[in-house]
């Protein structure tokens, strides 16, 4: 059975009362002798006894004695004061003597009579030096004598004692009695709970601390516990419904709330006895302040540094980090784990040192991703400590499971993390060497597991609300950008710090053909899911109104139309550009959106000057006129949201020459650098951030075209095969010129049998590929057949034209669609024959 104390024999026999549950009158007051026996039996007293000096000072005379043994054996009454007993030697010396069984055999007087091998015996003097008015003696139960817990509590009980003399001058006060009264000065309550009828038979003292008058009190254990904070009821329920497993000494800590308002830390030490069939049938215990404990300045410093910690702690890594701060270093600990209950498994977020050699070989086992995760049935002790909610301290050579050995050699700390009900996780904390256990530490592990439950829980929320908001986000924004012939372009997205980290900013990067590109970003109203949403429709929108071949203001104005017919309350703003990779031309459209910035070779930078439209959804109707701009190779263009250069202390103009200011301070050789420096610091951030850069070279290598315009004619095909054939002898390709005939013959047959208006042929030369382009005014795409067979009469052009390609396609183009094919110069082919196969791809450029 876990325990911090050993479990004492000679626990008196209760007198609970027989009463019916439903019985609300107060019952009657519990006699003052049984309320001292109770607490005395918990430090593991049996007797106690004041010897004060007698006449002349020559000898010591028992004044008093308490305790459950008084019956059974008792002290002698009177001591000399130079005799050989530990009392006289105490009064002497002025110094406590801590007595086990075997070193009182010892001493020939001053011991209980008849003498026990199973007793030990503390002697502690009552005054200093200067004036001594005594001496306390305490008998054990225990032959290892009285543990340090022990020792300290007695040795506050002799200073009581001492004031009580003190107050009555030499004499004992009437007509209380000396050890009793000292015994009430410390404020220790006592209770017996009878499980099976929730009754508890409680004293004075008790119902003081719980603030709760006499009169008041039904003699139910329920009228107790409303008292108690909710966070601690879960441990408080295991004392009082105990189950068969909890049979045995028990020790906790918690917190009421008293009628003034002011919150106490109770500390409470029970006993559960078991009937003859095993079941429990009390429950004897004492409950003590605090204060008792002698907590220090240190001790309330760090409760406080840790609730402000725990208070700035967001995310469940920052907790498990506080903890390591607050327990790790100032209680000497060598490991610290912290592991959140997620249904039945152990999910641990924090390992002290991080090391796996550190931690039992059980645990490497279970280390499946960064931490290891175990089932709770797995580990007895923990599923114990979860389950009834209590703080459990093993001492050194504790015998536990092969999950927990090696973590606390010298000993080890369970603390169950309660939260509001339930308990949220478990936290360890392990010494190497024997460690000992003292009350101090005991008030900080409980004031810790009660406060980090409730930041773990705290902390999980935020984590899994982050965690959906993140995986919204990242499925609306582009997962990665295409790579541009002729450029370089990066973006960033930060969440706001506030609120759901999912907002309506977005940007994208749209390869319209092998020489052009589109860019736009925008900016949904709002910051909620619902803005998200808008948020994706409106990128995927203006993708497919882009792919389609449709100029920039068009693109805009009929994302602008569908924005309207949604009959959302929301309106969006963008800016949209699109670039001529090959000539270096732009063509920006803005609808409400902030103006893009120019970075110049030279380093200059400015603010595009782009002819505003409307907001999207505001109007259907509105009008986005296009601007030209020419680029420079070198040129850097920068799309912003409001949220990097607008801020509650931000005015815009300030943000956008701060963000100039530091687009030509920034380095263009690293794109990624120049944009993380355009970010700065931007902790705490109130709006999402996006920011779309693009750095234009200019294409290394020029394509050469050429272009005509098919006749409807019957030898509209060889008018079409005598141009590709004159284009490819003057680009001086003619390896490829049968391929390129055939292909040409069956895409402008297909152009001119299957669609109606004009049909023209493109012909492109770029470096080792010749791409032969046939455009027509019909948008359904060619379609191959299934099956081919010796009786098939069409469709065995488009298979022909696929195996001739080295790659082949269809894409849409404004007023119709855009079929193309490329062809591998052969000489251009063998140059690259030493550096291994060629890959034959298929599918879109």
């Amino acid at each position: 059975m876990p325990h911090d104390g050993r479990a004492r024999t000679g626990v008196s026999e209760p007198r609970a009362r027989e009463a019916d549950a439903s019985d609300t009158g107060s019952p009657p007051p519990v006699p003052e002798a049984v309320t001292s026996e109770r607490a005395l039996t918990f430090v593991g007293a049996a007797l106690t006894a004041v010897y004060l000096p007698g006449a002349g000072n020559q000898e010591l005379r028992l004044m008093e004695t308490a305790g459950s043994a008084r019956c059974e054996y008792g002290l002698p009454d009177r001591l000399p004061l130079s005799g050989d007993s530990p009392a006289a030697h105490t009064f002497r010396t002025g110094r406590p003597l801590w007595l086990t069984s075997e070193a009182l055999a010892s001493y020939s007087t001053g011991g209980p009579t008849p003498p026990r091998p199973e007793t030990s015996l503390a002697a502690l003097p009552l005054g200093t030096e200067r004036g001594r008015l005594g001496c306390l003696v305490v008998v054990g139960d225990s032959a290892d004598g009285f543990e340090a817990e022990q020792r300290r509590f007695l040795e506050q009980y002799a200073d009581a004692v001492l004031a009580v003399l003190r107050t009555g001058t030499g004499r004992l006060p009437a007509p209380s009695p000396l050890l009793s009264t000292a015994l009430r000065s410390l404020c220790v309550g006592s209770f017996v709970i009878t499980p099976d009828t929730g009754l508890i038979e409680a004293d004075e003292t008790l119902l003081e601390l719980a603030g709760i008058t006499p009169d008041d009190f039904d003699g139910k254990a329920d009228t107790l516990l409303a008292h108690a904070l909710p966070e601690d009821m879960h441990a408080l329920m295991s004392v009082l419904e105990p189950s068969t497993q909890t049979v045995g000494r028990r020790e906790l800590e918690f917190r009421v709330r008293r009628p003034t308002g002011e919150m106490r830390w109770l500390s409470l030490s029970c006993q559960v006895a078991a009937g003859c069939d095993g079941r429990p049938e009390q429950v004897l215990g004492v409950v003590t302040a605090t204060s008792v404990l002698r907590q220090s300045a240190d001790d309330v410093s760090r409760i406080q540094w840790l609730t402000a910690a725990l208070d700035d702690a967001v995310t469940v890594r920052d907790v498990s980090r506080v903890v390591v701060t607050a327990l790790g270093e100032p209680l000497g600990a060598d490991r610290v784990a912290l592991a959140e209950l997620q249904d039945d498994r152990l999910a641990v977020t924090v390992l002290d040192p991080p090391e796996p050699a550190a931690w039992p070989q059980w645990w490497r086992s279970e280390w499946r991703s960064e931490w290891p995760d175990a089932p709770v049935s797995a580990l007895p002790t923990l599923q114990m400590a979860l389950r009834d909610g209590r703080m459990d301290l093993w001492s050194a050579g504790a015998a536990l499971e092969p999950g927990l050995a090696g973590i606390g050699a010298g000993g080890l700390a369970v603390l169950p993390l309660p939260a509001k009900g339930w308990v949220a996780g478990v936290c360890l904390v392990g010494w190497d060497q024997p460690h000992e256990f003292v009350p101090e530490e005991r008030f900080l592990l409980t004031a810790t597991a009660a406060l980090v439950g409730q930041a773990l829980k705290r902390a999980r929320a935020h984590d899994a609300e982050q965690e959906l908001a993140t995986m919204l986000q990242r499925s609306l924004l582009p997962r990665r950008l295409p790579e541009l012939p002729g450029g370089t372009a990066v973006a960033r997205y930060l969440p706001a710090k506030r609120g759901l980290q999912v907002g309506g900013d977005w940007y994208d990067v749209i390869a319209l053909s092998e020489d052009r590109v589109a860019l736009v970003i925008g900016d949904v109203q709002g910051h909620s899911a619902g803005a998200a949403t808008i948020m994706g429709q409106m990128r995927t929108a203006i993708r497919a109104y882009a792919v389609e071949g449709h100029p920039p203001d068009v693109v805009v104005s009929h994302a602008n139309r569908l924005l309207v017919g949604m009959e959302t309350d929301l309106f969006a703003t963008c800016c949209y550009a699109e670039l001529d990779m090959e000539e270096g031309n732009a063509l920006f459209v803005r609808a409400g959106h902030l103006a893009p910035l120019l970075r110049h070779p030279d380093g200059r930078t400015e603010e595009v000057q782009v002819e505003g439209g409307l907001p999207l959804g505001i109007l259907a109707d509105a009008e986005f006129p296009m601007t030209t701009c020419a680029l420079a190779p070198g040129t850097v263009i920068v799309m912003v949201t409001d949220g990097l250069v607008e801020a509650v202390d931000l005015p815009l103009d300030e943000g956008m020459d701060r963000t100039r200011t530091a687009l030509a301070g920034a380095d263009p050789a690293d794109p990624g650098e120049m944009a993380d420096e355009l970010l700065g610091e931007l902790d705490p951030r109130e709006d999402d951030v996006a920011l779309l850069l693009l750095r234009y070279d200019g294409m290394k290598t020029r394509p050469i075209r050429a272009g005509w315009a098919v006749w409807r004619l019957p030898d509209a095909v060889m008018h079409a095969r005598r141009f590709t054939a004159r284009a490819l002898r003057r680009w001086k390709v003619e390896e490829v010129t049968d391929a390129a005939l055939l292909v040409v013959s069956e895409l402008v047959t297909n152009g001119l049998v299957h669609t109606q208006g004009p049909v023209r042929v493109d012909l492109m030369l770029r470096g080792d590929r010749v791409r032969v382009s046939v455009s027509d005014c019909s948008p359904r795409s060619p379609a191959k057949p299934v099956i081919v067979d010796w009786d098939a009469t069409g469709g065995r052009g488009l298979l022909l034209v696929e195996a001739m390609s080295e790659s082949f396609g269809s894409v849409p183009v404004a007023g119709g669609k855009q079929v193309w094919s490329e062809l591998v110069v052969p000489h251009c082919d063998q140059a690259h024959a030493d550096s291994g196969p060629r890959t034959r791809r298929r599918g879109l450029p």
